[in-house]
């Protein structure tokens, strides 16, 4: 009897050990804190480079840096909320030429894969809806660390870039200058800042 015991409470600790090793190397779940990320994108005008950002956007995904390999997540971007620091350009930005933010109003990213480069740097895929057109796109990501914030809570940081042309979603404006370039430029650099806040963290 205090074999049968000794095994059973063997086989106990051992389950415990086992679920225990399981969720400490599960995803932690975050949060994406608006107020310290940015939007933004960068697109040649004439002779130099507008930059600009949308102001409204969200997004949560789940991220293990043991295992980065199996993050998921998802970004959504309003796109009436694009700022260029132009009140006339940004109308026309909202405007059927461009991201006719009243018929697509929400750009969304999906991600799919996350392969590990070299230390702390990935290149992230998914599908990227933009102008109602759903396009595969790859960004490179590098992730900044995750410290404890003074408001108690964990936070982890992300850089992400990529670059798409606007013509593959059917944004197709332009106007032909005088030497038979374009005023704006077809490629579109993408830059995301991201700090987010892991869920259940606080205490």
């Amino acid at each position: 009897m205090h074999r049968i015991h000794m095994m059973i409470g063997s086989s106990l600790f051992i389950l415990m050990f086992i679920a225990f090793a399981a969720g400490s190397g599960a995803a932690a779940e975050y949060t994406v804190d608006k107020d310290h990320s940015r939007a933004g994108f960068q697109v040649r005008h004439l002779v130099t480079r507008l930059q600009g950002e949308f102001k409204d956007f969200e997004g949560t995904f789940s991220f293990d840096e043991k295992k980065p390999e199996a993050a998921s997540g998802k970004f959504t971007v309003k796109a009436a909320s694009i700022n260029t620091n132009h009140d006339k350009r940004d109308n026309h930005l909202r405007s059927a030429d461009f991201f006719d933010a009243e018929k697509f109003p929400v750009l969304t990213f999906d991600s799919k894969k996350m392969t590990p480069r070299e230390k702390n740097k990935y290149v992230l895929d998914g599908d990227l809806t933009l102008h109602g057109v759903t396009r595969p796109v790859s960004f490179d990501v590098e992730f900044l660390g995750v410290e404890k914030s003074p408001f108690g809570d964990r936070r982890a940081g992300f850089t992400a870039t990529s670059r798409i042309n606007r013509k593959d979603y059917g944004m197709v404006w332009n106007k032909v200058l005088d030497n038979g370039g374009l005023l704006v430029g077809e490629d579109i650099d993408i830059q995301i800042q991201v700090e987010a806040i892991e869920a259940g963290a606080k205490k």
